[in-house]
């Protein structure tokens, strides 16, 4: 299972250039069964990450494309009366896929954004009444443009909480832009990668992923890591249970990715930063901008032992 593994990262990485980090994140965050929020300007490739995810997964796909007009109804679907049958049938949306694609989504309202809020949650959705489960596996990939962009809307903590995981792609290296420019167009490439596991063979690692063994001393350094932020007067507010949670599933599968059934602290520091920096504020700027300089400041200051 290591090799498909190794062949999931170095598919992505044929079509998203010179962003291993940030594929190997991607990926560790769905083997964990988080949802993932890609932050970063129009242009740098985040759609093009959700697309060959879903594609080497063997994952049915859909891309719901964020708008201040869109409304919840549009997301998980509506009854429409068929007078044939003389009945309401409900016609499901497109959160109703395997691996969903929600693109800008701090475009579209605050309203239209909680939609997401119960499937991300819960693995279903209540509509007209009525609670429809999700598929399983179920992911959702959002990407969003940064806030100082004109026309959006801030995802608010108990949104930005649902998300396992933050990543910036950032501008690529000058080969790797080189490589893009010389080669053939990313769109024509995506259709051309083939499934590498099946939906058996991922349920069976993320099974695999708890089961990755975490000693006493390892949990001890993550406490220690949560209580700082709770503790040290710099931080708005400190992580929360649920962010614990998070941050030792996405080390046991960063582990897995490494090919160890053991976490070592430096899996912790690998997912820190992506897993609690869209969590914490500082107390001086409550804007969320500080969050990476306090993550800096968790590796820097929180000792291992």
């Amino acid at each position: 299972m290591r090799a498909k593994l190794d062949a999931c990262l170095n598919a992505v990485n044929q079509v998203l250039l010179g962003k291993d980090a940030q594929v190997r994140l991607a990926l560790t965050c769905l083997l964990a069964r988080g949802h993932l929020l890609i932050e970063d300007l129009p242009g740098m490739g985040k759609t093009t990450l959700g697309h060959a995810l879903a594609r080497v997964l063997g994952l049915s796909f859909q891309r719901i494309q964020f708008t201040s007009d869109l409304l919840p109804g549009d997301i998980l679907g509506t009854s429409v009366f068929d007078k044939d049958s003389g009945q309401f049938v409900f016609h499901p949306g497109p959160v109703f896929a395997e691996l969903v694609l929600a693109d800008e989504i701090n475009r579209a309202t605050p309203k239209s954004q909680s939609a997401l809020l119960e499937a991300m949650e819960e693995g279903q959705v209540t509509i007209e009444g009525a609670t429809r489960p999700l598929p399983d596996p179920f992911f959702v990939i959002a990407t969003q443009n940064p806030a100082s962009q004109g026309g959006t809307f801030a995802l608010p903590e108990s949104q930005l909480d649902r998300f396992l995981m933050r990543l910036s792609l950032g501008y690529p290296a000058r080969a790797a832009e080189k490589a893009l420019l010389l080669g053939e167009s990313r769109r024509a490439v995506l259709p051309r990668l083939e499934p590498i596991l099946d939906h058996a063979e991922l349920a069976l690692i993320q099974a695999d992923v708890g089961k990755v063994m975490v000693s006493d001393a390892l949990v001890d350094y993550v406490l220690r890591l949560v209580g700082a932020t709770r503790s040290q007067p710099h931080f708005a507010l400190g992580l929360s249970p649920r962010a614990s949670l998070a941050l030792l599933a996405a080390a046991r599968a960063w582990a897995l990715l490494a090919g160890r059934d053991y976490v070592i602290p430096e899996d912790v520091q690998a997912v820190l930063p992506a897993v609690a920096g869209h969590r914490l504020r500082e107390r001086a700027d409550p804007s969320g901008h500080g969050g990476g300089a306090l993550v800096q400041w968790l590796l820097r200051e929180v000792p291992t032992l």
